[in-house]
């Protein structure tokens, strides 16, 4: 079966079972078949008539007078600035507060920073072999748990590596580093009450700053837009993922025009995406197929903030969900207390404890396990040797095997750095090589972070359903299944093209889209926010479909992003100088 009979086949089964709201589809997937036969599920609500139902009341807005920017970049409007990267001087220019779209849905959230080598402005002057002509652009984004993304400006010590951040390691290598700020699911319009950053608002924002790069290529005093690099890590590594899958699509079309975005292309030359939390139509089932049978989970909700008036661009720490206030989900790290510190900014907080989950999260997990091998089989993979990549109903399968062969490579490679891996009983080790791998066992060493489902809550509480959300600020839910549980009557589901378009899966293969031809995908050994499957389906199509992809699961890594620089860059200049070799 495969991805379009996968779709059919899940509308038919679950068209049998719940009144359909417009724009629910592959999310609903084999839904009836899952459902328990004690507990029938609530019937869905009509997006319409959950909006006269529970949401929460609105004042008129204030009326704002929308300013017009010019997208003609200023190249005299910089400061010259140093830093020190392992003693040595890395000198650059700064060019700040940089607007990017003609008609900014949030100027501070559409604004972005340039930075550009010293050197590149001497006569002749060159950095690791670049020039001013040649040097390629690196586009990294400050997103995380889909929370409005600051710009990433350099900086020698960075709060998880506690090293010189990425763009600081680039500028020293000879990059532009080009910084944008992007909306998140908790900006405010100018208005003063308009949630403006809900999905797909973030990748709007991405494109738009990769067509603002191209609308000046003659006037930016260096840096070559056909070599534009995205980076990001955990739901700014799905950015990535979503930036480098979905180039040129004219599915965004009518949001760029709307923040007025240049007229020009959006395509990039390599997407770096650590641990993208991503497929998210899917994940619940992926998270479920991994650690299905451990029953404690460690995700800690944030403490919940009083609703204040809203200010444009603030952040509000908890939301109205029909008569309730729910925290906005995953919040900034805690740090002190019982919480775990050594987290991604905005990740899922970690305590130091778990949690039993409920005999209803048990239930869901079960059901959501079942549902994944339909998936996995309806795409079609195979790996590097042409094997079909697949799973049996009871999960196991050659696509486990595939699963299994890469954790292998990352414990084989502690192996080989001299690492003592002897009491890890889901390793089968024989003469300093690893033999196997028990992913059951895997999971328990790992433990589970989050309950089930884990993107898609049933009380809508998830950093996602947050994402997904309306304007007013309500969220919603992007599968099916979580939709048909929710026992409140005014749930309500994403539109279908807000869902799909969130998702890199559905764009690999169009005709009419621009795939990036390099990809760097990174997924901690022991990273359990989402599942090592989601980021290895998105290796698989992309390595399927012709791209060049180099993915790994690297030891000792949880769910963090930018901890190899050095390596990171040594593949991103070999790309880019093979790339300029082949063009002479």
């Amino acid at each position: 079966m495969n991805l379009k009979q996968y779709v059919l086949t899940a509308l038919a089964v679950s068209a049998l079972t719940m009144p359909w709201t417009l724009g629910v589809t592959q999310a609903a997937a084999a839904d009836a078949a899952a459902q328990p036969e004690a507990e029938p599920a609530p019937q869905a609500v009509s997006s319409a008539a959950a909006t006269t139902a529970k949401t929460v009341k609105a004042d008129a807005p204030i009326k704002v007078k929308q300013a017009k920017y010019s997208l003609k970049f200023n190249a005299k409007n910089y400061t010259k600035e140093t830093l020190k990267l392992e003693g040595q001087a890395v000198a650059f220019r700064a060019y700040r507060d940089v607007v990017y779209t003609a008609k900014p849905a949030s100027v501070a959230s559409e604004s972005m920073s340039i930075f550009i080598p010293e050197a590149y402005f001497q006569k002749g002057g060159t950095v690791n072999g670049y020039t001013a002509k040649t040097a390629p652009i690196f586009l990294p984004n400050g997103v995380g748990g889909y929370m409005p993304g600051e710009s990433k400006e350099p900086s020698a010590s960075e709060r998880m590596s506690g090293g010189a951040n990425a763009s600081l390691v680039a500028l020293s290598k000879g990059y532009v580093v080009a910084a944008p700020a992007v909306r998140g699911r908790t900006t405010v319009g100018d208005d003063g009450k308009t949630y403006v950053g809900k999905a797909p608002a973030f990748l709007v924002d991405y494109k738009a700053a990769v067509r603002y790069l191209r609308h000046n290529r003659h006037r930016l005093p260096a840096g070559n837009t056909d070599r534009i690099i995205s980076d990001g890590t955990s739901a700014g590594g799905a950015l990535s993922a979503l930036l480098g899958a979905t180039g040129n699509s004219k599915e965004y079309d009518a949001e760029l025009r709307a923040v007025g975005a240049a007229n020009e292309r959006d395509d990039i030359f390599a997407a770096m995406a650590y641990c993208p939390i991503t497929d998210l139509d899917h994940a619940d089932m992926a998270y479920e197929w991994m650690f299905n049978g451990v029953n404690e989970a460690y995700q800690h909700s944030a403490p919940m903030s009083p609703l204040l008036p809203l200010n444009a661009g603030s952040m509000p720490g908890a939301l109205k969900v029909g008569d309730a206030v729910v925290p906005l989900g995953p919040g900034p790290v805690v740090q002190g207390g019982s919480a775990a510190a050594d987290r991604p900014d905005n990740a899922p907080v970690e305590d130091s404890s778990a949690v039993e989950m409920t005999q209803a999260e048990r239930v869901a997990s079960d059901q959501l396990k079942a549902l994944f091998p339909a998936y996995v089989n309806s795409l079609g993979l195979k790996d590097r040797q042409g094997r079909a990549l697949t799973l049996d109903e009871d999960g196991t399968g050659s696509f486990a095997d595939y699963i299994k062969s890469v954790y292998a490579a990352s414990a084989q490679s502690a192996l080989d750095a001299g690492e003592d891996l002897s009491a890890l009983d889901w390793l089968t080790i024989e003469n300093g090589m690893v033999k196997d791998v028990d992913l059951a066992k895997y999971a328990a060493w790992a433990t589970r972070l989050k309950a089930a489902p884990a993107f898609d809550k049933f009380d809508r509480s998830s950093a996602e359903n947050d994402e997904f959300g309306t304007t007013d600020n309500t969220p919603r839910h992007f599968t099916g299944f979580s939709l048909t549980r929710d026992k409140e009557a005014g749930a309500t589901m994403a539109t279908w093209d807000d869902v799909r378009r969130m998702n890199p899966m559905y764009f690999i293969g169009q005709q009419d889209v621009t795939v990036a031809p390099h990809w760097r995908i990174r997924h901690g050994a022991k990273d359990r926010d989402t599942s090592l499957a989601v980021p290895a389906l998105l290796a698989l199509k992309l390595q399927d479909s012709g791209y060049d992809v180099d993915f790994a699961s690297p030891w000792g890594k949880g769910h963090a992003g930018d901890y190899d620089l050095d390596a990171l860059f040594d593949w991103a200049d070999g790309i880019c100088k093979a790339a300029d070799t082949r063009k002479k």
